[in-house]
């Protein structure tokens, strides 16, 4: 180090993580972590889940204690947003100033995808994203609430299920035949439809949405075909977008994403990216692969600090993510990549309502297990975790 300060650019999970793995891996030089909103970093998984159902508070999205920052020496600078890098000169700005670095970690995150046609109608529209985003929402779910999610991916259902255990009526209006389509493949997707289906959720695939319109106090969303409905309240949840401008600008080499190596090291020297910006030549699974979830963020915090203090550690961790709905919990490991799957082989219990039963799911390339998940079997992880990336006999699979 050449006693500039290690900088940080982000205010989510991995940068968040990284601060304190330097700290905790004996750093003691300057630190400075920069965010954007006016909150210390946090976690965005309660934003959809705990927090939104009201079952955790505010605080419990926090990745580290407020006093945290000042009793370890972090120079944390909240509501402020880095407006360019200079790799050669090893600066940035920030709020005006000028700032020197030894090493920095964009870990910048991603916003919403936008849909014009909501943006523009003059209607009541949410995206959920931020600790504001949820708390806006939150206060607009309430019993007897008309809630139109457009959008049945990931977010678009947990909303759907803190809507309906608050008492709002929901309607999902998804594009493609079943909900998480591309995730899950038609077999296991469905099983998500069903599950929102019993609990009461109108539940519309295959539908294109035409026109949102201002109704009084509501909106009207029409759809291709003719059909209408009226909602309270309009929820857009169509995907994410790396924010790569910093890196673009900076000539960082960019391709959806900041693209980085094993080790998350940029284009840049002394530059590093990590959490749900940055495109990772997995060392493991053989391509590139950017992935948006919390255990993601967490283990690239720790990879980035370590390579950061002149380490060589590597992102080599399976993906991994985990969603809760109404009762229904799962977790899934791995990635089938471009190559994709040709087979599911789904194990345990199938009968009666999706929320009661325990199943493993197997997505299979061949004999390879390019991806596994469990619903509501919670003992079943660890051989999930076991066996992706395995060729094993067909009967290992019911074990």
């Amino acid at each position: 180090m050449n006693g500039e300060p290690i900088v940080l650019v982000g205010g989510g999970l991995a940068s968040g993580t990284a601060v304190r793995e330097l700290r905790s891996q004996g750093y003691d030089g300057p630190l400075v972590l920069f965010a954007a909103e006016p909150h210390p970093p946090y976690e965005r998984p309660p934003l959809s889940k705990g927090y939104l159902m009201g079952n955790d508070p505010l605080e419990k999205a926090f990745v580290n204690d407020a006093d945290w920052y000042g009793e370890h020496d972090v120079d944390l600078r909240t509501g402020v947003r880095v407006e360019s890098v200079d790799p050669a000169g090893r600066t940035l700005r920030a709020g005006g100033s000028d700032l020197a670095w030894s090493g920095l970690l964009l870990a910048t995150g991603a916003v919403p995808r936008h849909l014009p046609l909501a943006d523009d109608s003059g209607v009541p529209v949410h995206y959920l994203r931020t600790m504001d985003d949820s708390t806006a929402l939150k206060k607009q779910l309430t019993e007897g609430s008309r809630i139109g999610i457009i959008g049945g991916g990931w977010i678009g259902l947990e909303v759907a299920s803190a809507a309906r255990r608050a008492g709002a009526e929901v309607v999902v209006l998804e594009a493609l035949e079943q909900p998480l389509l591309n995730v899950l493949g038609p077999q296991v997707s469905a099983l998500f439809a069903q599950l929102h289906r019993e609990k009461g959720v109108d539940v519309r695939t295959g539908v294109k949405v035409d026109q949102i319109a201002s109704a009084s106090d509501a909106a009207t969303i029409g759809l291709a075909g003719g059909d209408s409905l009226t909602v309270d309240r309009v929820v857009v949840g169509v995907g994410v977008t790396p924010v790569t401008d910093l890196a673009t600008a900076a000539g960082i080499d960019v391709d959806n994403g900041i693209l980085v190596d094993g080790g998350l090291r940029t284009s840049a020297d002394g530059v590093f990216a990590a959490g749900d910006v940055a495109n990772v030549d997995h060392p493991v699974l053989g391509h590139r692969l950017r992935v948006e979830h919390w255990d993601t963020a967490i283990k690239h915090g720790t990879v980035a600090a370590t390579n950061l203090l002149g380490g060589h550690a590597l992102a080599d961790e399976l993906p991994y993510f985990f969603t809760d709905q109404y009762d229904l919990g799962l977790e899934y490991v791995g990635n089938p990549g471009p190559e994709g799957f040709d087979r599911v082989v789904i194990t345990g219990d199938q009968e009666g309502p999706v929320e009661q039963r325990a199943f493993r799911v197997w997505w299979l390339r061949g004999d390879l297990v390019v991806a596994g998940m469990h619903v509501n079997d919670w003992d079943a992880i660890d051989r999930v975790r076991e066996l992706v990336g395995t060729r094993p006999p067909e009967a290992d699979l019911s074990r």
